[in-house]
């Protein structure tokens, strides 16, 4: 059975979706004002493998992700701008015409890790009266009050504020006492914002909508309940995220939820991704050590190499990015196509094919056993390496590994055909390194003379980029 690491309860728990085979799976997507960045492409990996592992054991995924185009302020806490204006400001766009903008880079950068896309995929600004329905419903229930500038939860009548972070209230009062933009009609200091009115600092605000208290926008939590809710219910089975949006973000998110459906809990598993770090530091534009896939691409890495790379390490576990392991990650995944694209040589000289094979039994229990015990990836990763060791036979090899990469999606079925991977002569190889090693020298002639001779002598034709 499939255990789970349950922010929620604090330990494993076994995982019973409420309707048995079918399973309701929210992620909190993109703040779409900056481009897409290498943190980002670890938490939706690893978003897309539980995914896929749930798939692969059997279950039926309702996968549903939201767009944050307005509402998140650049403090998680109510404090600061609005990161949308903000990003407008800092490229010279409309807030709509960056939120959209930046929505393309990041789908672009989903789409070239190899991410499954979410089968519902809804933004904030388009889901506007769902929100003002929670809130009036809140009020209905004494739960929300207003203030000159705002709409408000009031946590004290919310008992279990805590109980996902198992954070002391007074401790986060604390936190929530140092905000630079202190609300001084707040019942309570942990109170937290569901509708910003546009008054004070916001009587500017480009995004704005009309409510029952006035011109405004909605405050960051109330969108993914209200988007969440439609699409899974009241009540679903996991919700994903950053450890960083333990405290706040997600604790918000099941008081109102629970608030206003009257349901426990508002979601039964909650998993939560460690961060990645970059050279053993938090990754921050102040530090130049923040960076795109296209940075890694333009040094000669592919975006599954990163994914590669994002394998090799729990979701539970900080991972930290250098560039040794990423080019470790590479050297281990173009080992693996190339031993894969061996193997499919096999069957095509002895007229065998792929979908005539066979997966292994043994080694599936334990690749599954890997799986259901926390997704526990970087064992799955280590099994395929112990087929390709093994005694089976060619086919089965083949089969097996394809089989386990629909959980790890390394595309190696899509491998199996490029001709830069395919199995070649020795020769034709150590001219293939000699030529990866001029190009890295950019020494041109040298890497074209090889290319003309591998064209030639070995009818191989190389290309510089490949999808593999």
């Amino acid at each position: 059975m499939l255990r789970i690491y349950n922010t929620l309860s604090k330990r494993l728990d076994d995982f019973e979706p409420y309707d048995k085979n079918n399973v309701g799976m929210y992620t909190c997507g993109p703040t779409v004002y900056d481009f897409t960045h290498i943190g980002h492409c670890r938490k939706y990996t690893l978003d897309d493998i539980i995914k896929r592992s749930l798939g692969y054991l059997g279950f039926k995924v309702r996968h549903v992700m939201n767009i944050t185009d307005v509402g998140h302020l650049s403090s998680d806490q109510d404090d600061g701008e609005d990161k949308i204006e903000k990003g407008a400001r800092k490229y010279g766009k409309t807030v709509w015409e960056v939120a959209e903008f930046f929505t393309r880079d990041f789908f672009d950068t989903m789409n070239n890790m190899n991410i499954v896309p979410a089968d519902v995929i809804c933004k904030a600004t388009e889901h506007i009266a769902e929100q003002i329905e929670i809130i009036k419903s809140l009020f209905e229930k004494k739960l929300a009050y207003e203030t000159s500038t705002a709409v408000y939860f009031d946590v004290s009548k919310f008992p279990t504020y805590t109980k996902l972070s198992g954070q002391d209230l007074s401790q986060k009062e604390v936190g929530v006492r140092e905000e630079i933009n202190v609300d001084p009609e707040k019942k309570n200091p942990a109170d937290f914002v569901l509708w910003f009115k546009r008054t004070g600092r916001f009587k500017n605000h480009v995004m704005h909508w009309d409510s029952p208290w006035g011109d405004g926008f909605p405050g960051w939590h109330i969108e993914c309940s209200a988007m969440s809710m439609k699409y899974l219910g009241d009540q679903f089975d996991i919700h994903t995220g950053g450890v960083d949006h333990i405290s706040v973000h997600h604790t918000n998110e099941i008081a109102q939820s629970e608030g206003m459906s009257g349901k426990q809990p508002f979601v039964k598993y909650w998993i939560h991704h460690e961060h990645l770090l970059v050279n053993g530091e938090k990754m921050s534009k102040s530090t130049g050590n923040v960076f795109r896939l296209t940075d890694l691409e333009k040094l000669g890495y592919e975006a599954l190499d990163l994914r590669y790379f994002f394998l090799t390490a729990k979701h539970r576990v900080p991972q930290n990015f250098t560039f040794d392991a990423l080019e470790s990650a590479k050297k281990s995944r173009k080992k693996l196509v190339r031993q894969v694209n061996q193997l499919s040589s096999v069957l095509s000289e002895t007229k065998q094919t792929k979908e005539e094979s066979e997966s292994d039994n043994d080694f599936k229990t334990k690749f599954v056993s890997a799986i259901e015990d926390d997704f526990n990836i970087p064992i799955a990763l280590s099994i395929v390496w112990e087929v390709l060791k093994s005694d089976l036979s060619p086919k089965s090899k083949l089969q097996t590994i394809l089989e386990f990469d629909k959980v790890l999606g390394l595309n190696l079925d899509k491998c199996l055909n490029d001709p830069k991977t395919k199995s070649i002569p020795q020769k034709a190889r150590e001219l293939i390194e000699k030529r990866d090693i001029a190009r890295k020298n950019k020494d041109w002639a040298t890497a074209d003379e090889i290319r003309q001779r591998l064209k030639a002598e070995f009818d191989i034709e190389v290309a510089d980029h490949s999808v593999c």
